[in-house]
């Protein structure tokens, strides 16, 4: 399976990076330029950003058509792959992982990354020698590494057609059409989080989505910025009710949990 890795073109470090993990796990892979804050010019910030529960950062637009785009070559190839970001870091199993997820039938999306937060899981996995895969019925954060597979990838583009930009994960989270699964051990962790799982770091990074504190302003007559923050908050009331609705629905056929790591998957 083909690894498709997301990266911003001054980021010469971090492809540097991915380029020597790819070869220390003979995997073969693709660099996909992601989209650069600088191509997104001011009208279409303004189309785009504001349809979410808040104002996008210029750099969470930017990393969302990144992945959009990583979808769309996803349904070109017609073959699952693993889209990483360029900061993510794998597991010294992740050739054999992807081996048996290439086999895989009626899946269209797993992740392999863990953050620091429980997620909604079914009870019963499917066990192979040196991970599980879980049911995934609902996370709130990361996008750094998951496989996906082309019925993934239309459901997602589909989505995009009728729903506006949102962060990536929180796109791809509250797609409740896909079937998703998590793998466990986790088989991917960001650099960022690294120390948090007792892991050293490879290379240290920064955050680019957080470059960005703040949305660009967008100019408009009071009384139609009232609407606005009366709408971004309807919309993130909307989205805590469909969550709310989402464990019910699922209580005695799930767990919510934190995702076991195990630190001597990424000693190298």
């Amino acid at each position: 399976m083909k690894v498709l890795i997301i990266n911003l073109a001054a980021a010469t470090e971090r492809l540097a990076f991915q380029e020597q993990q790819m070869v220390r796990l003979n995997l073969p892979y693709q660099v996909m330029q992601a989209i650069h804050t600088e191509q997104i010019k001011p009208q279409t910030y303004q189309a785009l950003a504001h349809g979410w529960e808040r104002p996008l950062r210029v750099t969470e637009l930017a990393c969302f058509l990144s992945h959009h785009n990583a979808w769309q070559a996803v349904q070109k190839a017609q073959e699952p792959m693993l889209i990483i970001e360029d900061d993510a870091l794998l597991a010294k199993q992740t050739p054999q992982l992807l081996s048996a997820l290439a086999t895989q039938k009626d899946c269209d999306l797993v992740t392999l990354e863990v953050r620091s937060r429980k997620k909604l899981l079914g009870k019963q996995p499917i066990n192979w020698p040196d991970f599980s895969l879980w049911p995934l019925y609902q996370e709130r954060t990361g996008a750094a590494a998951y496989v996906l597979w082309p019925s993934g990838a239309a459901i997602l583009l589909d989505k995009v057609q009728n729903a506006p930009p949102a962060l990536a994960d929180a796109f791809i989270s509250s797609t409740y059409k896909l079937r998703s699964f998590q793998v466990e051990p986790a088989a991917a962790i960001q650099l960022g989080q690294c120390t948090a799982y007792g892991i050293k770091p490879e290379l240290l990074t920064d955050s680019f989505i957080d470059a960005e504190l703040k949305p660009r302003p967008r100019r408009e007559h009071l009384s139609n910025r009232l609407l606005e923050q009366i709408a971004y908050r309807s919309r993130r009331l909307y989205a805590q009710l469909r969550l709310v609705g989402r464990k019910l629905s699922l209580l005695g056929r799930s767990e919510q949990r934190e995702i076991v790591l195990n630190k001597g998957d990424f000693n190298q």
